[in-house]
């Protein structure tokens, strides 16, 4: 035993001090396989709030908040503090699958904010990403139900492991990558710009759940009954598709009557993002099983799957994972749960949504690059489309997938930091703290529209 105690601290003095010189570091200690570098060129010195500021002390505004993670922005003063009261309490960091009195406390809260106070819900805490619960989600429906197939949705997104990534829309992740998770049927999800069957409208949403509807019932369509259904309730990476209050009601009576599974993945959606608690509960349906991840966490790692009881089908050891147990996302977490549900962070996100899509199509009158304004609460996309092209037989203009990477990018020279997504990735997404202000919200609109005029898009 040593009496002394060895503390690692960072010494700036001896590290670059600029963004590129970082980046060359970076593009040397790592794969390839890093992405957001590549689009958002920085290295980051510290955050508050909706802030980053990086190593040349430039600010930005953060629409991005690790793809909807920090739900409370960059180091919400509880949720530090939090951090410091497990450190200073003696309580492992980490405990596999054994409680403790902050798990307890952290799942009873959990369970409370389930339909019906998940009453009819247990909990099973899986690895640390969201991909990790979906693995656990899909192997347990299989288990439970004894079918072998899955039923998910084009533009879908469930993760890069080897089963999530089959039940993922995205192609390209996909090449060179052999053996798929075997017996996936992929289905069209709704969209409102671009109907996947050409119809578009209210027609089209009909169209769409009399397909999954068929599908189902038909002998012959050629598809097995399938142990579950996973998609999720406003696709994000796909594009920020919000899916109609009648087609996800369809999809759980279908399900329901059939002893299919439905696994909604909330990992993105879940936790006051599209102005519920979970974005499930504009349709008001109740999932099988729900997958959380990213805010569960209240920025830490964790992940956590909410299973209807009569489907939990595990026998002990069936299923784990060394950091099922991770005490700090535990705390963090329900810092983060309690001050979402207790100041009402959902009603706030609501009203601040319609505001700001109201904003934004007034933006578009005057842009008509932006094709469509989407989405619920504080998750909202913005497609750009080519309007000096000709329209479809929907009245859609072509996607221009350049254009919204050139935008990206001017946005970030104007200090804003937000994402892509969706076909050809013409959509850029909002997924900013939840605490955001309307004051900050327009600060993002103008450095938005900057960026369009930096863009050399002229207004009309």
């Amino acid at each position: 035993m040593t009496d002394k105690v060895r503390i690692n601290t960072l010494n700036t003095h001896s590290l670059p001090q600029s963004n590129d010189a970082f980046l060359a570091r970076q593009a040397e200690f790592e794969s390839n396989v890093r992405s957001y570098p590549r689009k958002l060129p920085l290295a980051i010195a510290k955050a508050q709030g909706v802030w980053i500021t990086d190593v040349e002390n430039n600010q930005y505004l953060d629409c991005l908040a690790g793809a909807g993670t920090l739900a409370l922005g960059h180091n919400h003063p509880d949720v530090l503090q939090s951090i410091q009261s497990v450190i200073t309490s003696g309580l492992p960091l980490h405990t596999l699958d054994l409680t403790t009195p902050l798990k307890d406390e952290f799942s009873a809260y959990l369970l409370s904010l389930l339909p019906g106070h998940g009453k009819e819900y247990c909990l099973q805490f899986t690895g640390p990403s969201g991909a990790d619960a979906v693995e656990a989600a899909i192997k347990l429906a299989k288990k439970a139900t004894g079918r072998s197939s899955i039923i998910s949705f084009s533009g879908g997104y469930h993760g890069m492991t080897h089963g999530a990534l089959s039940v993922t829309g995205n192609l390209s992740p996909k090449e060179a990558v052999s053996n798929m998770m075997a017996e996936v049927q992929f289905m069209p999800y709704p969209n409102q710009y671009r109907c996947p069957l050409g119809i578009g409208g209210d027609a089209g949403v009909k169209a769409l759940s009399y397909y999954f509807e068929n599908l189902i019932n038909d002998v012959e369509s050629g598809v097995r009954k399938p142990a579950a259904v996973i998609l999720e309730a406003v696709q994000g990476e796909g594009g920020v598709n919000p899916a109609p209050v009648e087609w996800l009601q369809r999809i759980r009576k279908v399900t329901q009557e059939h002893g299919i599974l439905l696994i909604l993945d909330e990992v993105q959606a879940g936790f006051a993002r599209t102005g519920k608690l979970f974005a499930f509960e504009h349709a008001g349906i109740e999932p099988d099983i729900i997958v959380m991840s990213k805010a569960v966490g209240g920025g830490l790692p964790l992940a956590v799957l909410g299973i209807k009881k009569q489907f939990d089908a595990w026998a002990p050891g069936h299923h784990t994972g060394t950091f099922r147990g991770n005490q700090l996302a535990m705390a963090t977490g329900l810092t983060t749960l309690k001050i979402l549900k207790e100041d009402k962070i959902a009603d706030k996100v609501a009203a601040q949504g319609e505001w700001l899509k109201g904003k934004l199509a007034t933006l578009q009158k005057r842009y008509p690059v932006i094709g469509q304004v989407r989405g619920l609460g504080l998750m909202i996309g913005i497609e750009i489309v080519k309007p000096n092209e000709a329209q479809d037989h929907m009245g859609c203009y072509p996607a221009d997938g350049d254009l919204s990477a050139l935008l990206q990018k001017k946005c970030f020279e104007s200090g804003l930091i937000l994402e892509r997504g969706g076909r050809h990735g013409c959509v850029l997404r909002l997924l900013p703290s939840l605490l955001i202000t309307n004051a900050e919200l327009d600060v993002f609109l103008d450095k938005f529209e900057q960026a369009l005029l930096g863009a050399g898009v002229k207004p009309v």
